[in-house]
């Protein structure tokens, strides 16, 4: 009878953000607004390059793939996240614990990608901008991003299969806010000293040889630019590079310190603040980055406020004739 009644479950723990910050519900609201603003600023820049035929070069179509990466990205770990909070209850299903991983890894290496080919684009269209439409076609875009995704999600597949299907010989829980690679194999009780080497491997090809390939482009860029003899021209081409470099040092500065810093420094309180600030604070950023010093985005948004104040006249205009 006792074997019978015995039930094993498979569910996962989630510990959640910082369990002993005494203002939790007011952090919580906190990531919930910073969520609703990644998300409508992302959409909005998305639909402005959309809409907008100014907008249709190679650079926007990247620009607009990051935000779609980065709307993906947050959506995977905030709504579960609040939806535990206010719920009460923490548990994750076993395949709901992978499917995190493997998207959150997906999108994250993807990311990586797409940053770096963004920085190839910025450098062809500065130091090589008479062969800029032949290198940097709308084909040969579409194959960098799909090239990116492809990446991404072969890499995630890899990690993923291989975490989940390690034995668990300790408590389900994991002291994070989401399922992350690190915090399931501390609950292992493999010889996974080999694997660790694996993601240190991993992490160097997608995170520090892309780092280099972006921080090797601006260094070309920037000494092109410094021979520039058109003040505005080199403005304009500064003001996108820091652009790019801003979002860059968001996105690649927590990615390195979560996987690439020694073990004795990693704490889960650590870790929970680098995620939260990659995962959550900079697809938030990353619009306002972009928009905000890009005359171009600007232009656009002014042009559609004007066309649709335009638009709403002229309706307003025939009713009173009708």
């Amino acid at each position: 009878m006792e074997k019978n009644n015995k039930t094993v479950t498979t569910d996962f723990i989630l510990l959640g953000l910082w369990p002993e910050f005494s203002h939790l519900v007011i952090l919580i609201f906190l990531i919930l607004l910073v969520y609703l603003m990644a998300v409508i600023g992302n959409a909005v820049l998305i639909l402005l390059i959309w809409l907008d035929s100014r907008l249709h070069c190679p650079m926007y179509f990247l620009l607009s793939q990051l935000s779609l990466i980065d709307v993906a990205l947050i959506s995977t770990t905030v709504p579960k996240m609040a939806t535990n909070f206010f719920s009460g209850k923490r548990t994750i299903s076993q395949i709901g614990c992978g499917s995190q991983i493997l998207f959150s890894l997906t999108l994250g290496i993807s990311e990586c990608l797409l940053l770096t080919l963004m920085s190839y684009d910025r450098y062809i269209a500065i130091c090589n901008p008479l062969r800029y439409s032949v290198m940097m076609s709308h084909t040969i875009c579409k194959q960098m991003v799909i090239g990116s995704w492809v990446g991404g999600a072969i890499t995630s597949l890899v990690h993923t299969a291989y975490v989940m299907h390690l034995p668990i010989c300790h408590p389900r829980e994991i002291p994070h806010f989401l399922c992350e690679v690190m915090a399931l194999l501390k609950l292992t009780c493999e010889d996974i000293s080999a694997y660790v080497n694996s993601v240190v491997v991993s992490s160097f090809l997608v995170v520090l040889i892309p780092l280099s390939l972006i921080l090797a482009s601006y260094i070309r860029i920037f000494l092109a630019v410094v021979h520039m003899n058109s003040p505005e021209g080199k403005n304009r081409a500064l003001a996108t590079c820091f652009s790019h470099l801003c979002v860059v040092s968001l996105y690649f500065g927590p990615a390195v310190l979560v996987y690439m810093r020694p073990g004795s420094f990693k704490t889960p309180k650590t870790n929970q603040s680098l995620f939260m600030f990659n995962a959550i604070l900079t697809p938030m950023l990353n619009p306002l980055i972009y928009s905000l010093r890009n005359k171009d985005v600007i232009a656009a948004m002014k042009s559609i406020v004007i066309s649709r104040c335009f638009l709403k006249k002229v309706k307003n205009h025939r009713a009173c004739y009708t």
